[in-house]
């Protein structure tokens, strides 16, 4: 036999050595684990002993949604959305100049604002499908959003003084449901050990009111006997308290919810916003939001009956509504 026919046959031979010797050790350990789980001992259960199974973290996550609204819920976008997601108290409706409900003249954006008790903040956001309140072109057949007729509903926003946070619901009156909407970041009053509620700004539950306000730049008022440009203080919307409900600190004179205070830039044509002004207590007493922020609230509030109840912390507060219906994640 050649060396190249000897070499080979070899080589074929420690391959197949290999293979059995792998194969072998595989099924010993396979039988030693096997020994090893049937000889863990089986104890026995007590039956006052509570079995604890660790949820998962999707389970988790749903539980803490159901204890504490989650700040990273947006459900106010699906007031203004025109596809299937919208809520079931907005109707999405097309313009058009001729309508049942009025005679005798073409119905503008105004007249279906009256109709809907919907504000035209609202209509204008939702028909520009962007933060729009103001800008009003409409054509016939043009998509909007607006609040349901048959739907009873109110809103209610609840501030946690010791988190700088409001939390904005809405309430179906008619199925004794709330739905939470989403939660905003405050500024409040500046702390006062003397004071109730350890701020300037008051506790308990107040109705909001109608004497609103809308700020641009260049509007100018008097404010603490001086005339004062009113973006300077109150930014580009005010929703004043109107009168004291439940387990008020103080009278709701004075009072109101409105924009961080801004300056107007002409060199960029925009405002300038004090945004450090919410997290934080700084204020006289009112509560303050961002632009973006105290605009959105505006435009769904102010034809609603709308409650603010104003809490040291969130915990000691009874939510309104017997049950709290959850739409899902909206994030």
């Amino acid at each position: 036999m050649s060396f190249r026919r000897i070499f080979i046959f070899s080589t074929v031979l420690l391959f197949i050595g290999i293979m059995v010797a792998s194969a072998f050790k595989k099924n010993e350990s396979q039988s030693s684990l096997q020994a090893v789980v049937e000889t863990l001992p089986v104890l026995p259960v007590n039956k006052n002993d509570k079995v604890i199974i660790e949820p998962t973290k999707v389970h988790h996550e749903e539980a803490l949604l159901k204890q504490k609204p989650n700040q990273e819920i947006d459900r106010v976008r699906r007031l203004f959305s025109k596809g299937m997601d919208k809520l079931p108290i907005v109707e999405t409706i097309s313009y058009s100049s001729r309508v049942s409900w009025l005679k005798g003249r073409p119905a503008w954006i105004a007249d279906y604002a009256t109709y809907y008790q919907t504000s035209r903040h609202f209509i204008a956001r939702s028909l520009n499908n962007r933060l729009d309140y103001m800008t009003q072109n409409i054509n016939p057949g043009d998509k909007f959003n607006v609040f349901r007729t048959d739907k009873q509903i109110q809103f209610y926003l609840l501030v946690d003084l010791s988190a700088c946070t409001m939390d904005f619901y809405y309430l179906d009156l008619d199925n004794n449901e709330r739905v939470f909407l989403k939660t905003y970041m405050v500024g409040a009053g500046r702390l006062d050990s003397s004071s109730p509620s350890g701020s300037l700004t008051p506790l308990g539950k107040y109705m909001l009111g109608s004497k609103i306000a809308v700020y641009k730049p260049g509007v100018e008022h008097f404010f603490q006997n001086r005339k004062t440009h009113m973006i300077e203080v109150f930014g580009t919307r005010w929703l004043p308290f109107e009168r004291e409900l439940e387990n008020c600190t103080d009278s709701a004179k004075g009072y109101g919810i409105h924009g961080v205070p801004c300056r107007f830039d002409p060199e960029k044509n925009l405002l300038i916003e004090e945004e450090n002004s919410v997290g934080c207590y700084n204020s006289d007493g009112c509560l303050r939001l961002k632009m973006n922020d105290i605009e959105e609230i505006f435009s769904i509030v102010v034809t609603k009956p709308t409650i603010i109840e104003i809490v040291k912390s969130k915990q000691d507060a009874v939510l309104p509504m017997l049950k709290e219906n959850f739409l899902g994640d909206d994030k």
